[in-house]
């Protein structure tokens, strides 16, 4: 599952041996990324990040896209009772080819049987694929992603390691080792061991060493088939995290009792991108996985496993002169990090996967931490989105009225919030908006999709603004500890954002009555 694990063990073995990858040009803004945590600094609306090289070669027209639509079409097959199939299946077959390649996971789930050849239920596409998605090299974890149905890109290692082990917990197959020393087999095989060394490999690496994400572009959201890193890859890239959590989150439910896998995935992601009416469980997978294992729990067994490491090769090197109080610390840090920027603050969905034309002309830079967030309802779309299909394509359509119809440079708002479960970025963290006019320097624009006038946001959009994003602006540095919250309408002649949502917001924290200065943007 962590082939880059035994590179950078070589590496560290042997400093200054690394390659360093040339830089790509910058993605087109036409391009597609997976969703991003709230803490990664938002990038330019006229100029796309520059990125890592691409981490997945063209692939072939008969090979099908990299979209969680086709493996669960893969799963259909191999776990098809007709062809002999049965609900291990797919686990079994993805430790074969090497989705289980760290020494953790090699001790909770075994050695790996010998190279697989094709199952006839699969087509030679479909092979090629699944090949490919499980072995992405040892320098380009995220290379194992599919796009799923929720706008996330998910590795699929660690998500089917995390399937076998609560297959396994359940009685369906060998019975899971007890480890020595005591770790959590499920999490072992999902995200403490990749976490534990990632952070370990970042200790030793310095203060620029990198320990998580980052996001990543998508070539194409219809039919996608190259995923390109939006920069400095880590051990831990943001599809891997994805796919670590909704592993643990859905073992644990195979653990429970088993299920066809297919059927377990086609009821937590959905299919097509977000086709269905309402949210899907996916979109829940960070308070999922915070109940499963919140920050104590995790720096917990991180540090287990880390002692465990110690026992097996080839990183007992690694922790060879790693005291107990070290591995605390890596472990405490660890936890932490991974739970404010995956857990506790919302994904923020980037302006190349919603599909988002160039900014025109020249954005300006805000200076934060700015005193003010500005609370807006879009009015048209006048209908909540509830998927990812629908909330990209509310983007669409508000950037292009924006911009053809009032001559904006851009999509006015700073954030969009959508009832899928995820923000928007529209001019992001750091570059003036156009959305509270004559107050554009003084704060973030956040709108919520959808007519409020006489009906609120669904609970569950309400606190992702309310309890997580605008805690983590704080955190972060984006706004002041004292920030003041305002309706639009009270410092323009309008209704926004609607008699319901004004209300409500009252009662919120840092909401303030009082008229502000007018600046100059």
């Amino acid at each position: 599952m962590f082939p880059w694990l035994l590179l950078a063990l070589s590496i560290c073995a042997h400093p200054g041996t690394g390659v360093s990858p040339a830089v790509s040009p910058s993605v087109s803004p036409a391009v597609s990324p997976s969703v991003s945590p709230a803490v990664s600094p938002a990038v330019s609306p006229a100029v796309s990040p520059a990125v890592s090289p691409a981490v997945s070669p063209a692939v072939s027209p008969a090979v099908p896209p990299r979209h969680m639509d086709s493996v669960l079409d893969i799963l259909d097959a191999l776990e098809s009772p007709a062809r002999g199939g049965s609900p291990g299946a797919a686990a079994a077959l993805g430790r074969a080819l090497g989705l289980c390649s760290a020494p953790g996971c090699r001790a909770v789930l075994g050695e790996p049987p010998g190279p697989p050849e094709r199952p006839p239920a699969l087509t030679a596409g479909q092979w090629r694929l699944l090949t490919a998605l499980l072995r992405p090299g040892p320098a380009a974890p995220a290379l194992g992603a599919v796009l799923a149905p929720d706008g996330s890109a998910v590795a699929l290692g660690p998500l089917l390691a995390g399937i076998e082990a609560g297959l396994r917990s359940a009685g369906l197959g060998r019975p899971l080792p007890t480890l020595d020393p005591p770790a959590d087999p499920l999490l072992a095989v999902t995200i403490t061991e990749a976490l534990g060394t990632s952070f370990l490999l970042a200790r030793r690496g310095g203060r620029n060493a990198t320990a998580l994400g980052p996001g990543g572009c998508w070539d194409d959201v219809e039919n996608p088939q190259n995923y390109t890193l939006r920069g400095p890859p880590s051990p831990v890239p943001d599809a891997v995290a994805i796919g670590a959590m909704d592993g643990a989150v859905l073992g644990a439910r195979l653990a429970r009792g088993p299920l066809p896998v297919a059927e377990l995935l086609r009821g937590y992601y959905g299919t097509r991108n977000g086709s269905g009416a309402g949210r899907p469980p996916s979109s829940y997978r960070r308070r999922s996985f915070g109940a499963l294992a919140g920050q104590g729990r995790l720096e917990k067994e991180v540090a287990a496993v880390l002692e465990l490491l110690r026992t097996l090769s080839p990183t007992s090197e690694l922790l060879r002169d790693v005291g107990t109080q070290e591995v605390a610390a890596v472990a405490q840090r660890a936890a932490r990090e991974f739970s404010e920027r995956y857990v506790e603050c919302p994904a923020i969905v980037p302006r190349c996967l919603w599909g988002a034309r160039p900014y025109r002309g020249t954005p300006a830079l805000l200076q934060p931490p700015l005193g003010s967030v500005f609370l807006h309802h879009t009015l048209e779309p006048s209908r909540p989105c509830q998927t990812f299909g629908a909330c990209a394509r509310a983007m669409r359509d508000m950037q292009r009225f924006h911009q053809d119809t009032r001559g904006w440079d851009d999509i006015g708002y700073s954030f969009v919030v959508g009832s899928d479960g995820y923000l928007y970025e529209g001019r992001g963290w750091r570059w003036v908006g156009a959305h509270t006019k004559g107050y554009n320097t003084q704060g973030f624009g956040v709108s919520i999709v959808g007519d409020f006038t006489a009906t609120l946001p669904d609970p569950d959009t309400l606190a992702l603004v309310r309890d997580e994003l605008l805690p983590c602006a704080v955190r972060f540095g984006h706004i002041r500890p004292d920030f003041t919250l305002r309706g639009h309408r009270q410092l323009g002649h309008t209704d926004c954002p609607g008699n319901a949502l004004f209300q409500e917001i009252q009662s919120w924290p840092g909401f303030q009555g009082t008229p502000l200065a007018r600046g100059l943007g």
